[in-house]
Formats: C-alpha cells, structure tokens, sequence
C-alpha cells in the first residue's frame, strides 16, 4: 500500500532506508578519503524520518550560518539532495586540497568555494550512485550550487518544493573521522512522495 508521506512509513520501511542510508554514507565517506588523500571514515552513522523543523535543529539550529551545497535529482526519482558543511569540515577540505582555512565563511573566494562544491558534489554523487545501484534505477544530478546562509534558509528550499506533499525529511549524517578528529557534516535527502513509494517498491518492501 502506497504512503501519503513520512509519518506513513513502517518500521520495516524506515529501516531499509537507514541501511541505505548506512551504505550511502560509507561510500561518500570512502570518497572523501580519496579526494583528500587522507583516512576518512565516519562512524555511526544516524538515518531520521523528521520534520523540517526538527532536521533544522539537528544540524545546529536556524540561524545557524553554514555552507550547503544542493543538487536536484531527476529521472525515476524526484527530490534534492544537500550537503551541509560546518566551518570544521570547510577547514578540513580547505587545509587538505589548498592548504589553507578560513576563519569565516565569509572569507571564502572563488577557489574555495570551487573546493567545497566539488567535494559536497562527489559525496551527493556518491551517495545516490550507491542507492540507485541497490534500488536498480536510472536518476540524474543536476550541476550543484553552493549557498552561504542561515541554515533555516537553506532548509526552506526543500521546504518550498515538497512541503506541500509531506512535513517530513529523511535527514542522514553522522561524524567523519580524520587522524582522529571528529568533523561533523550531514547528508540531507528529500524525495518526493513519489518517488519514495518507487524507491520502496524497487527495493522490495512495498508492494
């Protein structure tokens, strides 16, 4: 039976979303690691079905100022994927690739934020390439864009687009270890209903 939004889903159906959430994680975690050419692993990573609201406050509350870089998804699933990057794990791309940081992002040049919308697009990338290879379905990314804001404004994009089908995201993220320092960043996803009940049944655990 189809769900009409978020709050409708299983136990069985949340769980198969953290596993792929769990895996999804790993391999952007794997990703980074390659790109900065240093050990990254994240550990525990956490899978929420929440509201807008709380997902706001999960990542550190609405005014907040963060960098969050966002691409759409299309194909045979619809939604938006962001990546939300604290200051600590700006730093820990910026000292990697360009041996450098910041002390604000307001700091942040042209270069700079070249870096971490490439690093926020191959994790997003990675991400979807593994659930579309577990789910067997064909979507496609649009080019990412990088914003500096409030996290509740970054939020409100999703909110704006699919608020209107569900108060509900599915919010994944958890902590990268690098030589032993914890750096927080979160994965946010936000399909459309739709395409959750395709995602679903592709995967077996709705009919």
């Amino acid at each position: 039976m189809e769900i009409k939004n978020y709050h409708e889903l299983s136990t069985l159906e949340i769980d198969t979303l953290r596993e792929i959430g769990s895996i999804g994680t790993g391999n952007a975690a794997a990703a980074l690691s390659v790109m900065l050419g240093r050990n990254v692993r994240i550990t525990l990573p956490e899978v929420r079905i929440m509201g807008y609201n709380e997902a706001i406050e999960w990542i550190g509350g609405p005014e907040t100022i963060t960098a969050g870089v966002m691409v759409r998804i299309s194909g045979q699933m619809t939604g938006i994927m962001l990546s939300v990057q604290s200051l600590e794990f700006v730093n820990l791309v910026l000292s990697s690739m360009l041996s450098e940081e910041v002390h604000d992002y307001e700091d942040l040049k042209e270069l700079e934020r070249s870096a971490l919308i490439e690093i926020g697009n191959i994790m997003i990338s990675t991400f979807i390439n593994a659930l579309s290879g577990l789910a067997d379905i064909s979507v496609e990314l649009t080019v990412p864009s990088l914003s500096v804001d409030m996290q509740g404004a970054i939020l409100a994009v999703p909110m704006a687009e699919y608020g209107g089908q569900s108060d509900y995201l599915m919010t994944i993220g958890g902590n990268f270890m690098c030589d032993n320092q914890v750096v927080p960043c979160r994965l946010l996803l936000s399909p459309d209903v739709r395409s959750l009940n395709f995602l679903l049944r592709k995967l077996g655990v709705l009919e």
